[in-house]
């Protein structure tokens, strides 16, 4: 691991793992799929790519490690995140 950006997307696949063992071991139906996890565990092999040299696309990473941090708030919803949050 040489780059900010292996560090990253290892860090960020790392929480995606663990969300999917806490959530495939709870009671009762499961709410998400592994599919679900597919496209952040790419993004994040992607945008690792595009950091790496010789690409050496920093904007275009960070954009991508970004879209996956969007994706997994809005679709996976860690910690029982709410969008848009419930007016009282």
């Amino acid at each position: 691991m040489e780059t900010v950006y292996d560090w990253i997307t290892v860090a960020i696949f790392g929480g995606l793992v663990v969300l999917f063992l806490h959530r495939s071991v709870q009671p009762g139906e499961p709410q998400d799929t592994i599919l679900h996890y597919l496209p952040p565990a790419v993004g994040c092999a992607v945008a690792n790519w595009f950091g790496n040299p010789p690409q050496n696309q920093g904007l275009i990473s960070f954009l991508i490690v970004a879209g996956v941090l969007l994706y997994i708030a809005l679709v996976l919803k860690p910690f029982g995140l709410k969008f848009p949050p419930s007016k009282r």
